[in-house]
């Protein structure tokens, strides 16, 4: 069953011609999916044959993740401390300066190592309380059962037609590439095939056990555990199993996945760390392009800013202005970075990848109707477990539109 779930749930496309001349430029480049999964089903069998969380009080899983978070933290400020001793020129030998920090990041690896695999036993426990409570296990159990590991995550070559907003290849490559060497193939691919290709970081992978990025944000962390447990859920019925057949199920897929794991991972935190759990999310109000140039907007608002960014390429791509269009892009990241959003491009594929992800009205999926109609179905399920079996089911938009209207 694992070797059967790792093989559907990464996200490829068929072996056809278009994608394999992209392959072309990222053969050797390419994350080894079969040995990661390998080592990571080592670590969670040696912790399952430990079986130490279930020695532990509620209050000492309690506080082992929380020590486990401050740990992620001292370790994120001791990294950040040595880049810059190697990047600051006034620093003249730069390995004998950073020797105090490296003998401490070397202590602080070594703590990881011990209590990463106990911490994230804890979570897929606690995980599986809260799934188990939503009524998506069977026999008081999650199928599959909740299994993730946190690692340096793979970047994902995401590659869109320069004439309309559409993921054509979305591959993963080693997370060890620099931000050159990411720059150089998005340049080839480009020039080679005329298409948008885009290097991102994603933060997280729904293979199993799953990858999650390395954070110091245990609310988005749950939450990231339990969106990746969701593709699990959803491999083994027809709606992930349809995941890549086409763009439409691609969004209904990240979107079901995405309204899911918020909701799971606040239940989380609310049963377990309720100290740490924040204000409801506000709805971010839209505003027209006309309403903007009519009266004043109080503050930036990137959600906003990016939706009707979206909004207006989308007109552009389908009145065939395509240069028109990358021209806008172009200008519009130049504001969004003034304004403290360091986005370095934006383009046909940035919105191809960000665009599935469609949980909120108000996002880089613009005007697309597909994640309206996911929302619009949670807002009239009376459950999460409703909702999701119902997406679960589906295998075409058509489903999707036949249930939200009622036919």
């Amino acid at each position: 069953m694992l070797l059967v779930m790792v093989m559907l749930s990464k996200t490829t496309l068929p072996g056809n011609d278009p994608v394999e001349r992209i392959r072309a430029f990222t053969r050797n480049i390419e994350f080894d999916y079969i040995n990661w999964t390998i080592d990571a089903l080592k670590v969670k069998f040696n912790q399952s044959a430990l079986n130490t969380d279930c020695y532990l009080t509620n209050e000492q899983q309690h506080n082992l993740v929380l020590n486990f978070i401050d740990l992620i933290i001292r370790i994120q400020t001791a990294e950040t401390e040595l880049e810059n001793i190697y990047s600051n020129p006034a620093v003249e030998n730069p390995d004998e300066s950073s020797g105090s920090i490296k003998r401490e990041l070397s202590e602080l690896y070594r703590q990881r190592e011990l209590l990463g695999p106990l911490a994230e036993t804890i979570i897929q426990s606690q995980l599986s309380q809260v799934v188990a409570d939503e009524g998506l296990s069977f026999i008081g159990q999650p199928v599959p059962p909740i299994l993730y590991h946190s690692t340096p995550l793979p970047l994902a070559l995401i590659v869109s037609p320069r004439d309309v907003i559409r993921q054509d290849a979305d591959i993963s490559l080693l997370p060890d590439l620099t931000i050159d060497q990411s720059i150089e193939l998005e340049n080839r691919v480009e020039k080679a095939l005329d298409v948008s290709a885009l290097v991102v970081e994603v933060g997280g992978i729904g293979v199993y056990p799953t990858m999650v990025m390395q954070t110091s944000d245990l609310n988005w962390l749950v939450e990231v555990v339990a969106h990746e447990w969701i593709h699990n859920y959803l491999t083994l019925r027809p709606l992930g199993l349809n995941y890549d057949t086409t763009p439409e199920l691609r969004t209904m897929n990240e979107t079901t996945a995405s309204i899911a794991g918020k909701e799971i991972g606040r239940a989380l935190i609310a049963r377990f760390y309720p100290e740490l759990l924040p204000p409801p999310p506000v709805e971010t109000p839209l505003q027209t392009p006309q309403a903007q140039e009519n009266e004043e907007v109080s503050a930036f608002n990137f959600q906003r800013e990016m939706h009707l960014t979206r909004v207006i390429v989308d007109k552009l791509l389908a009145a065939g202005k395509i240069e028109e269009a990358e021209e806008f892009m172009e200008k519009q990241r130049l504001f969004f970075w003034e304004n403290g959003y360091r986005i370095r491009k934006i383009n046909q594929a940035y919105f191809a990848f960000h665009g599935a992800y469609a949980d909120e009205p108000v996002s880089a999926a613009g005007e697309d109707p597909v994640g309206a109609a996911v929302r619009q179905l949670r807002a009239v399920s009376p459950t999460l477990k409703v909702f999701i079996n119902k997406m679960a089911w589906m295998s075409s938009y058509e489903d999707l539109k036949k249930v939200v209207s009622g036919k």
